[in-house]
């Protein structure tokens, strides 16, 4: 495995490839298992795999939150190895915003304005677009590997994919759970044992609400009340929980046809965000 640090280095590096195909994996780094599903993914479908860490400071809206997030280059690094990573790119935030930087990716509408937007603001799927467009215009690959975890996250960057005419398929993986159902992320590391054991009840109720939906019930809003309270009964601190079209993310009042289920919710000082896909009638 290569490791550069400039976009120059990374296409020098990527050069020999080109005529093959390319995959690429464009992460925060703390490398887990949900991460690693995604490079399996990609060595599986590509001749070439690009692992891109950055913790990218324009989507943090708490400087505090930025100052927190788990940096483990040195681990990733093996981790990326042993997952059969071709090269691995791990930019400095000068390298990607150079003096008189000026240029912001902008997405309009309520993708962005609800939800992860309405609780971080706007300049946070601001900062998300922007690294993810210059990241793929510096690996130029032919596929990028997301989780569905971050489905907010995932519908934004196919709009500006389609928008702007980027040349590259965005691949969609499911989101990877421990045992306990809870969605893996870096930030589970911040549970104590008692708040993991709580944070458990998210997945619970979405698997709960998904089954319900599954048997026919269809009302949303009361679907969704249920779940509040389970959440809250169980110690877990809401912040909405709701059941949205998959690809516009505008609130649905009946599950009468395919629907997500998106919710975000406080254990202790950590903020996690999950969801599931809805199948009203048993259509999958």
């Amino acid at each position: 495995m290569r490791t550069v640090r400039t976009i120059a280095e990374l296409r020098a590096a990527l050069a020999p490839a080109r005529g093959g195909r390319i995959g690429f994996v464009p992460t925060m780094g703390a490398l887990h298992e949900g991460h690693l599903s995604l490079l399996r993914a990609a060595r599986e479908d590509n001749d070439t795999v690009v692992l891109s860490i950055f913790v990218n400071p324009t989507q943090f809206d708490q400087a505090a939150d930025l100052a927190a997030y788990p940096r483990t280059e040195e681990r990733d690094a093996e981790l990326a190895a042993s997952a059969g990573v071709d090269v691995l790119f791990a930019p400095d935030a000068a390298e990607l915003y150079p003096a008189g930087f000026a240029t912001t990716v902008r997405v309009a509408g309520s993708i962005v304005e609800t939800l992860e937007g309405a609780h971080r603001g706007r300049a946070h799927f601001d900062g998300v677009a922007t690294v993810v467009v210059k990241l793929l215009l510096s690996v130029l690959p032919d596929t990028a590997y997301f989780g569905a975890k971050d489905a907010q996250q995932v519908v934004v960057v196919r709009r500006v994919v389609a928008d702007l005419d980027v040349p590259v398929r965005i691949a969609v993986r499911p989101t990877s759970r421990d045992d306990d159902g809870l969605a893996r992320s870096s930030r589970n590391t911040r549970l104590s044992p008692d708040e993991r054991s709580r944070a458990a009840a998210i997945p619970r109720v979405l698997t709960a609400i998904a089954a319900a939906v599954t048997a026919g019930d269809a009302d949303a809003e009361a679907l969704c009340a249920r779940g509040l309270a389970t959440l809250v009964e169980a110690g877990v601190a809401p912040e909405y929980l709701a059941v949205v079209d998959p690809d516009t993310l505008e609130p649905m009042r009946a599950v009468d046809r395919p629907a997500l289920l998106v919710v975000a919710a406080t254990v202790g000082a950590t903020r996690l965000i999950d969801n599931v896909l809805l199948a009203p009638g048993g259509r999958r």
